[in-house]
């Protein structure tokens, strides 16, 4: 299973120690921040796979760390968790509608947020959750580092292997260029935009046996690629 990193924005000291403990004993790694604007900081030095972000800290409001994540490229789709003490239908509401994708209540019980957690991230990242990545015929087993094709091996490098695992992830997102580059080669990579296109089309080979399986890989013009059944090279 794959370790997932969790960002946690909050600013109660025995709160935190409390989630800590529960998060690490699941196996997850926990990075904490009483500051909304360090969180940003932190979210855009090493991209967590989710976020828990109290409404209340200290800097920056949780609605406006929660705003400015949705608006960064790199962390505009990281499931985003609100703790809050506000249990009024408006600020449930206000929250969603900022970009947050659940919204829990305190005081809470910790079992409930570590299975709320766990839901998100097998909606979102399902290889987080330890399961096979599958799409139409595609079958990614993470753990092996095999990939199938209607049941038959299709032999990846390793760029390939990551750059179908992040579309497996994300089935039906578009990825510009910028956010490939960032996602499957890192923010420091000095890789050329271009470099992309290249591995893009190596990927299409391969997984499209050339041309005996139809295309999943979707060129959108003049924003990048998705994954999904109307692809076309």
């Amino acid at each position: 299973m794959a370790r997932a990193r969790m960002l946690l924005v909050e600013d109660d000291a025995a709160l935190a120690e409390l989630l800590i403990w529960h998060f690490k004993r699941e196996d997850f790694e926990v990075v904490h921040t009483v500051d909304g604007e360090e969180a940003l900081l932190l979210a855009q030095e090493n991209m967590p796979d989710i976020v828990l972000l109290d409404w209340m800290v200290e800097s920056l409001s949780g609605i406006e760390v929660c705003r400015r994540l949705r608006r960064m490229n790199g962390t505009a789709n990281v499931p985003i968790i609100m703790l809050t003490a506000r249990g009024e239908e408006e600020d449930r509401v206000r929250g969603l509608e900022t970009g947050a994708d659940d919204y829990v209540t305190k005081p809470f019980s910790p079992r409930e947020l570590v299975a709320r957690v766990g839901a998100v991230l097998r909606r979102v990242r399902p290889a987080l959750a330890g399961e096979t990545l599958t799409f139409a015929d595609v079958e990614m087993d993470t753990v092996g580092h095999k990939v199938r094709r209607g049941g038959q091996v299709i032999p990846l490098g390793p760029t390939e292997f990551r750059l179908l695992k992040h579309f497996l992830e994300h089935p039906g997102w578009v990825f510009s260029r910028e956010r490939l580059l960032d996602s499957v080669w890192g923010q420091d990579s000095d890789i050329e935009l271009r470099t992309v296109d290249v591995h893009i089309r190596r990927l299409r080979k391969a997984i499209n046996a050339d041309g005996r399986h139809r295309d999943i890989i979707r060129t959108v013009r003049s924003a990048g690629y998705a994954l999904d059944t109307d692809g076309a090279a």
